[in-house]
C-alpha cells in the first residue's frame, strides 16, 4: 500500500509504514546507533539492498546465465608460508574471473592483507574465493558480494 510519494529532481521516494513488535523495533534502533545510520530508513534500505544482492547471486548460481557480478575478496595470510604467493597468483591467472584490482598491505612482520576486486559469474567468483581461502597459510578469507546496480537516470 503506497502512502505518500516524495519527488525530488530525478528521485521518487515512496513512503510506507511497517508494523513491528517492540523488541524488533528496539533491535533496529540499536543497530542504527551502533552502525552510525542517520535514520531507520537508511538502515532498512541497506538491509533490503543486501538481501537483493544475495538473492541475485543465488538466482545466478541456479541458472545457466553468465552475467558478470562484482565481489571483493579479503584475505589475511602468513607471507612466510612457502610458495603461497605463487599459488595465489596461479589461481588468479588460471581463473576465468577478471581481477580488476589487487591491493597488498603489510600488517606486521608475518602477516599480509590483500583485497582482490573480482568480476565474473557468481559460480566462478565463489570458486576462486574458495580456492584461495583454502590455501595453507591463509588465516582469514571473506568474500563480499556486490551486484550490478542500475544507474540513476
Amino acid at each position: 500500500m503506497q502512502l505518500k510519494t516524495h519527488t525530488k529532481e530525478n528521485d521518487c521516494t515512496i513512503r510506507f509504514s511497517v508494523s513491528l513488535q517492540e523488541n524488533l523495533l528496539n533491535e533496529l534502533d540499536t543497530r542504527i546507533i551502533k552502525n552510525g545510520y542517520s535514520s531507520r530508513s537508511e538502515l532498512v534500505r541497506d538491509m533490503i539492498r543486501e538481501k537483493l544482492v544475495e538473492d541475485s547471486w543465488d538466482a545466478q548460481n541456479n541458472s545457466s546465465c553468465e552475467n558478470d557480478y562484482i565481489a571483493v575478496l579479503v584475505i589475511v595470510y602468513d607471507h612466510h608460508q612457502r610458495e603461497l604467493n605463487q599459488r595465489m597468483i596461479d589461481i588468479q591467472h588460471n581463473s576465468s574471473v577478471s581481477i580488476l584490482c589487487n591491493t597488498h598491505v603489510h600488517i606486521d612482520s608475518c602477516n599480509c592483507l590483500e583485497t582482490i576486486i573480482l568480476r565474473g559469474s557468481p559460480i566462478q567468483v565463489q570458486k576462486l574465493s574458495l580456492e584461495i581461502g583454502g590455501l595453507r597459510g591463509v588465516k582469514f578469507s571473506k568474500l563480499t558480494k556486490a551486484s550490478s546496480f542500475e544507474k540513476d537516470e
